[in-house]
Order: structure tokens, then sequence, then C-alpha cells
């Protein structure tokens, strides 16, 4: 039997889905290492989000777009109704 999905799995889910959207249009380009780097970012805190419950061991006092990088999160507006979710649910 599969386990269900926490609605903080889910929101990262959704985050990593958006990430990925932006980071295939700019592919190839010079700045898709930091779509790189916030997709890398995104899924260590799905890890976070199934293995503790929570996003705050990655994160600590941060916000999830310091996380992943503000300039590209500002770069990827969005992205943001996905970062808002996450940091709802957590």
């Amino acid at each position: 039997m599969t386990r269900s999905r926490t609605p903080l799995e889910v929101a990262a889910g959704k985050l990593i889905a958006a990430i990925q959207k932006e980071w295939d249009i700019e592919a190839g380009e010079p700045e898709s290492a930091a779509g790189e780097h916030a997709m890398h970012a995104t899924h260590e805190l799905l890890q976070a989000a199934s293995k503790f419950g929570s996003i705050v061991s990655v994160i600590g006092s941060g916000s999830v777009s310091a996380f992943l990088g503000e300039q590209w999160v500002q770069a990827h507006p969005k992205v943001l109704p996905y970062i808002a979710a996450l940091e709802g649910a957590g």
C-alpha cells in the first residue's frame, strides 16, 4: 500500500514542477545554472518534508526564496505562488 503524501510534500512537488518549467525554458542559457541550483534545492525541501514533515531543518529561519536564490526567484515570478503555498503548508 502506498503512503499518501502530506500537503507539505504536495506543495514541494508542485514547486518542483513549476521550477522545472522555468528551467526548461532557459536550458542552455548562462543563467540556467541558477535554475539548476533551484531545482536541486527544491528536491532537498521535498526530502526534508518527506523525512521530517518539515522544511525548517533545511531552511532554518530563512525563507524558501532565499534558499532557492532570491535573484532567480525574482527573475521567475511564476514560481512565487508555489513558494507561498509551500511556506503556507509548512
